[in-house]
Order: structure tokens, then C-alpha cells, then sequence
């Protein structure tokens, strides 16, 4: 009987041991089960703030244009000022040369709704300011579907080579019509193609040009680099 009665105590007291272990981690598993939770709010919070930021960045970018060939006296405010006649600006800045520190012929002016943008942007192209034409246009856009199929006839379009050219610094004006026409002038030209950010008719500021022989590649480097194509200084090397 004391054996028995011996094996029943430690037998209970294990249970009871078992049971209070069980109870002090009980707490921590519910924490854990409720961490996921909150880190899933905290996520899903997180996804919300991006996607705010992103569209505010996608409106800011369709009410952003791009200001070319301006002379190389305008200021910022001389810039403000010509698009303050047309729609409220909400900033406008004329680029320099960080070297030469000069005006590098282009800007871009933000307005403060993309209606402004539009009708500035309708209203100023081609007009002149201080005897030179210059070009309006909406910096970044989704393209149409019908513009698309223009970027990708383009791109089918180009003739590749061995013998080609990387040109770089090119401004937002130049397409690739300019470029081959440019550039037929110093060789027998196979291709040419302005490279585009994806997605969108925005040049993405370089291109490249194909030849039929070293001997083409060699006289556009030497006579084209460092030459002004649509108000600004382009690079030509081999690519």
C-alpha cells in the first residue's frame, strides 16, 4: 500500500507539474500566434504608404515638362515667368553645365495641375523666346497603343552590326529619323535608334548608329563627337 500510495503522489505530481508548465507557456504562445498578425497589419500598411507614394510620383511626373532648346540667358525665373502666363507653376529649372557653368539649352518646369501642364505645354511649343523655337513636351507618359507599335516598328527596324557607334547626350528632340539623317551625312549608315525608357515614348538621352565598315565608324567618331545635334553637345564612340 505504501508503494502504491507513493506512485499515485509523484504521479500527481507530475501531472500537476506538466499542467503549470503548460499554463506559463500557454502566454507565449499566444503571443506568437498574434506576431504574425501585427506584422501583417504593419505590412499591409506599409503597401498602402508605397502605393500613395507612387502615385503622387506618377502625377508629379505627368505634370513635369520638359523645356528645349531655350537660350542660354534664360534664368529659372525668366523660365517661371514664361509658363506662369499659361498655368500656375509650381517650379521651373534651367540646367547647367556643372563645368562650364553655362546653361545647357533645356529645363523643365513642374505645374501645379496636369491640366496646366497639357495647356502649357500646347500653348508654348514651337513659340519663340529670344530667336530660337523651343520644344514642349510632357517629360514622362504611358504611350498609346498606336505609339507602342511605332517604338517597336523602330526597334525591328534597326539594322545591327559590328560596326556601330554609341551616341550619348541626346536631347529629348532627337528621334531616330534625326539621328540616321544626322549621321548619313559622314557614311554609309545601316541603322539608327534612339533608346526609349520602357514602356513610354521618353528618350532615354543616348542612341546608337550602324555602319558598313570600321572605315564609316571611324570618320563619324572623328568628325561627330563632341558636334551640337538639337542644342546640345553629343558623344560618339564606339559601342
Amino acid at each position: 500500500m505504501a508503494t502504491l500510495s507513493c506512485s499515485l503522489s509523484l504521479t500527481s505530481l507530475n501531472f500537476q507539474h506538466q499542467t503549470t508548465k503548460s499554463l506559463q507557456i500557454q502566454p507565449n504562445l499566444q503571443f506568437l500566434l498574434a506576431k504574425p498578425q501585427s506584422i501583417s497589419f504593419r505590412s499591409r500598411r506599409a503597401l498602402s504608404v508605397a502605393s500613395v507614394a507612387t502615385a503622387d510620383s506618377s502625377a508629379a511626373t505627368v505634370r513635369k515638362l520638359y523645356v528645349g532648346n531655350i537660350p542660354r540667358t534664360v534664368t529659372n525665373d525668366e523660365l517661371y515667368k514664361i509658363f506662369e502666363e499659361h498655368g500656375n507653376v509650381e517650379k521651373a529649372e534651367v540646367m547647367y553645365d556643372k563645368y562650364k557653368e553655362r546653361s545647357r539649352r533645356f529645363g523643365f518646369v513642374t505645374m501645379k495641375t496636369i491640366e496646366d501642364a497639357n495647356a502649357a505645354a500646347e500653348k508654348l511649343n514651337g513659340t519663340e523666346v529670344g530667336g530660337r523655337k523651343i520644344v514642349v513636351n510632357i517629360t514622362q507618359k504611358p504611350l498609346a497603343i498606336s505609339d507602342l507599335s511605332l517604338v517597336q516598328a523602330e526597334e525591328s527596324a534597326f539594322v545591327d552590326s559590328p560596326h556601330k557607334v554609341y551616341v550619348g547626350n541626346l536631347a529629348k528632340t532627337v528621334t531616330t529619323d534625326i539621328l540616321k539623317r544626322f549621321f548619313s551625312e559622314k557614311g554609309n549608315v545601316l541603322g539608327a535608334k534612339v533608346s526609349r525608357v520602357p514602356g513610354t515614348s521618353k528618350s532615354s538621352g543616348y542612341g546608337f548608329v550602324s555602319f558598313g565598315s570600321e572605315e564609316d565608324v571611324e570618320a563619324a567618331i572623328s568628325a561627330l563627337n563632341n558636334a551640337v545635334l538639337e542644342g546640345q553637345k553629343i558623344r560618339v564612340n564606339k559601342a
